[in-house]
């Protein structure tokens, strides 16, 4: 499996509080998109210099910050079914999620940490 990006991502329903915050720290927005999935939900992209990111989205499908470990992949199938292998369950049944842009699914471990299975769309 190839990992393309491996970075923090908190989804709150605080997120502007967030996102300030962090670009008080000197992150800045590399992308945002908005209405994931057909939900009023807006994620943000940040970055610190070349090293760094953390990803912001607003949701209030948690009812308190939640923090995931995204993980950028270059072929989503294998690694849905690697995790989905070790025991990780996907927390929407099986729904991948599908944007212009990527390919995702939220799936959490058998210990209960998150993971935000990402592949990126190149055109």
């Amino acid at each position: 499996m190839k990992i393309t990006a491996f970075n923090p991502s908190i989804a709150s329903p605080h997120a502007p509080e967030l996102i300030a915050l962090f670009e008080d720290l000197g992150f800045k927005r590399a992308h945002t998109k908005t209405n994931v999935d057909g939900k009023d939900v807006t994620s943000v992209d940040l970055k610190y210099g070349e090293d760094f990111r953390v990803n912001v989205a607003q949701t209030d499908e948690f009812d308190r910050d939640t923090t995931i470990i995204r993980v950028n992949v270059r072929d989503f199938d294998e690694a849905y079914d690697y995790f989905i292998s070790k025991g990780f369950k996907n927390a929407q049944g099986d729904k991948i999620i599908h944007t212009d842009s990527s390919k995702a699914a939220y799936l959490v471990s058998p210990t209960g940490f998150g993971i935000g299975l990402t592949y990126h769309i190149r055109k």
